[in-house]
């Protein structure tokens, strides 16, 4: 799925207008007294730890995934640039191709997207954290009754504000070769919310081998030790159950001989397990970046939700979509 669907061109023309601009915007910033910069820094770094505080060292990721979506919903819902001086960094650094380094950008971005898309929604599904990442999977609608985009958003956090931030966009089709949608929670308990924190270790370790086993080596028998029975299949064009997925990555395999996956990160939280990878069908091309999120349950994976981008060209920074 490419990035230039519809959705992903009204986003990526948002992106470039603030990229076109954002030289006008840092102007002020940078011919400010150091004095005022540096209180202004400051202030906002006070309020960020203070409200830090106030959730105790013990909710660190409850608190890194609250301030994860209340950025996300400020900035492509209210246009809301206070939340991006008060949780992100100015060194704030880019991975998404269409938008420059900085906190001022996404500041820039929020501006726009509340003039282009004044009924936009960032519909979370679900979070996950793990040490100092936050993994959200939305689906992020511009238009209202169109279908939107799947998104899996990263952010790294350092001294309890955003550092760095990847993402990965794919459009919505009209049908699914499955029966179900990119976001629902099919497999039991039918909850959003990561299970216990003490299966984290347990699954994070099943799902790398499961993996690179069935993944970067390629080995279809890893199905049939780490996929359980039921088994949920939310990617739109392969069949639901371990024989939907055999057969679809079967005759993407064979199509594919020289195919490469790099994982690049994996974040886990109870029995939820997300891999950042980087596919790359035949040698020569620039892939496509993909995050694949893994459900566990009694030691079998069960349910499976990914997003797919092709990786452009051309970026406007310097720093990959890895």
């Amino acid at each position: 799925m490419t990035p230039t669907t519809p959705a992903r061109r009204a986003l990526v023309a948002a992106l470039a207008a603030v990229a076109l601009t954002s030289t006008v915007a840092v102007v002020p910033a940078v011919a400010a007294p150091a004095a005022a910069a540096a209180a202004a820094a400051a202030a906002a770094s006070s309020t960020a730890a203070a409200e830090r505080s106030a959730y105790g060292d013990a909710a660190r990721l409850g608190y890194q995934k609250a301030v994860a979506v209340r950025v996300l919903k400020g900035v492509f819902e209210e246009g809301d640039t206070a939340v991006v001086d008060r949780y992100v960094r100015p060194d704030y650094i880019q991975h998404n191709p269409f938008a420059p380094d900085g906190a001022e950008t996404l500041k820039g971005l929020a501006g726009v997207m509340n003039q282009q898309f004044p009924d936009a929604e960032y519909d979370v599904k679900r979070v996950v954290a793990q040490g100092d990442l936050v993994l959200v999977h939305s689906n992020v609608v511009l238009t209202p009754g169109s279908r939107g985009s799947a998104v899996f958003d990263i952010f790294r956090f350092q001294g309890g504000r955003i550092a760095e931030h990847w993402d990965v966009a794919q459009e919505v089709p009209e049908s699914s070769a499955n029966g179900n949608d990119m976001f629902s929670t099919v497999s039991r308990p039918r909850t959003s919310t990561p299970g216990p924190a003490w299966l984290t270790a347990y699954n994070e370790k099943l799902v790398t081998k499961a993996f690179d086993r069935l993944l970067v080596r390629k080995d279809l028998s890893a199905l049939d030790e780490y996929w359980g029975p039921e088994y949920h299949q939310h990617n739109p064009n392969i069949a639901d159950g371990v024989a939907g997925a055999e057969a679809g990555l079967g005759g993407y395999f064979q199509q594919f001989p020289d195919l490469t996956v790099s994982r690049k990160r994996v974040i886990a939280e109870g029995d939820l397990v997300a891999v950042h990878s980087h596919y790359v069908n035949a040698p020569g091309e620039r892939g496509q970046a993909v995050i694949d999120l893994f459900r566990v349950r009694n030691g079998k994976i069960v349910e499976h939700w990914d997003v797919l981008q092709d990786v452009p060209a051309t970026a406007a920074n310097d720093n990959t979509m890895f």
